[in-house]
């Protein structure tokens, strides 16, 4: 049999909701449920002490079959506290972006620590030390001072940066050259006309007397729009650079005064980069860097005039002589067997001394000890071989001198074995398939083999040792 507790407070009838409990002085009046006890209560009577009142009991009827139900006890064990495990955060993308950064910084400043402990080309052209001054540049133990032109005259000669190119110092010249639109400068030396005409008429209006040098400049610039519109000229904007070098700076301000007096003599004026010496001194180096810009205007004629077609200087360590340099009265020494290519060809006209330089070349070439070999269907060079104890052979059909086609050529000393005797049959073979117009298959191998015998009954074979026999002749 099963029993059912009574709630304490049993529901509201039809779905109402109970009502507090009254509250009076100070206590808590709660409706007791049926068949529940009552509290005792305590009364309040002044000048008396409280007294207790029993509660009324009420008889509760238990059925006599029913008996008490043990009720479950709950025992609480005490557990293990649980440790959270930490979940791994999900990275984000601006994280994922942030961390490559950070390590791609890392790889760039480790090859930027291991690049600096190596040595570059850098390392290896820059000076020692370099001082700068205002007005020059200390470079080790050199001093190095730069000039720039500023002005130049109205007319100039061709080639006139020679004179300075033939000054026996040490220097750099460094030139820019700029091109420029032309429909800008058209534009351009359109206003500047109307401004000179205008001013030219201004002055008429007044009664001034003409002025030359304003009538010189509208006529130039008349002339200029003239050969620009027909596309004859272009315009330019060109810089001059010269670095001077020196050993004190004493000689360096007396190898200026006198480069300046070069220019100064021809109306090219020129002016020392002070304060700027440094920035001078990188424009005159081959790196394409003009740190001055200092330029002015030239056409295509007058530019010409600044390229130098000239030489200072032609002279070698080693070769021969072969006259004097006319611009600077310096010797030409050459020696063409140090080139790629060392073949040369004289052209002159008649009695200009072709066969005098080729002569004169053979004798100096002999004394450096080239041998000479000289073709000479005009007998011109009999005399000459003579002079210096050479052989002149006379080839004709009544010579008695004849060519050996036989001949092994002389051994070198390097270790080519064979190569003497394989490269001559080759061109024996050659020669008579040419003498005979030409050798059939069989024939070739036949050829080939004969002229290996040949040499062999001479005793001479691919041993270097053998080839100093004297060879066959071609009527064995």
């Amino acid at each position: 049999m099963l029993f059912k507790r009574k709630p304490a407070h049993p529901p509201a009838p039809h779905g109402k909701p109970m009502p507090h409990p009254p509250v009076q002085g100070g206590q808590v009046r709660r409706p007791l449920s049926p068949g529940a006890p009552r509290p005792a209560s305590v009364t309040n009577q002044p000048g008396r002490a409280p007294q207790a009142v029993q509660p009324m009991q009420r008889p509760v009827a238990v059925p006599q079959t029913a008996q008490a139900i043990p009720r479950p006890i709950a025992i609480n064990r005490p557990q293990a506290p649980r440790v959270a495990q930490p979940h791994a955060p999900v990275p984000q993308r601006k994280d994922v972006r942030q961390e490559r950064r950070r390590l791609l910084a890392q790889q760039t400043e480790a090859r930027h620590i291991f690049q600096e402990g190596l040595s570059t080309i850098l390392d290896l052209i820059a000076p020692a030390s370099l001082i700068v001054t205002p007005t020059h540049l200390r470079l080790n133990n050199r001093y190095v001072r730069t000039l720039f032109v500023y002005t130049y005259p109205r007319y100039v000669e061709t080639n006139w940066l020679s004179s300075v190119i033939n000054y026996d110092v040490e220097f750099d010249i460094s030139m820019f050259i700029y091109p420029q639109d032309t429909s800008q400068v058209m534009s351009s030396l359109r206003r500047r006309a109307t401004q000179l005409e205008s001013t030219e008429t201004v002055e008429q209006e007044r009664g001034l007397i003409r002025d030359p040098e304003l009538e010189t400049a509208i006529t130039d610039i008349e002339q200029l729009r003239d050969v620009l519109q027909r596309g004859e000229l272009k315009l330019f904007h060109f810089g001059l650079y010269i670095s001077v070098y020196a050993n004190s700076e004493a000689d360096l301000n007396e190898i200026v005064k006198h480069m300046e007096s070069i220019l100064g003599g021809m109306l090219i004026y020129t002016k020392q980069s002070l304060l700027q010496m440094e920035q001078g001194f990188n424009s005159t180096l081959p790196l394409m860097q003009d740190q001055l810009k200092i330029t002015r205007n030239l056409d295509t004629a007058s530019l010409s005039t600044a390229f130098p077609f000239t030489s200072s200087s032609l002279t070698s360590n080693e070769g021969v002589l072969y006259g004097i340099n006319r611009h600077n009265n310096s010797l030409v020494l050459f020696d063409r067997f140090n080139l790629e290519n060392a073949n040369s060809v004289v052209f002159a006209k008649a009695g200009a001394g072709k066969s005098y330089t080729v002569k004169l070349e053979a004798l100096r070439s002999l004394m450096v000890g080239v041998d000479v070999i000289i073709i000479d269907p005009e007998n011109e060079y009999e005399k000459l071989a003579e002079a210096v104890g050479g052989s002149y052979i006379r080839l004709s059909v009544d010579s008695p001198t004849r060519i050996n086609p036989f001949d092994l050529p002389a051994s070198t000393g390097v270790n080519m074995e064979g190569d003497g005797l394989r490269s001559t049959v080759a061109m024996l073979h050659g020669m008579v398939s040419l003498m005979v117009g030409g050798l059939s298959p069989e024939e070739d191998a036949l050829l080939d083999h004969a002229l290996y015998e040949t040499y062999a009954l001479k005793d001479i074979s691919t041993d270097p040792a053998t080839q100093k026999n004297p060879p066959p002749l071609l009527t064995d």
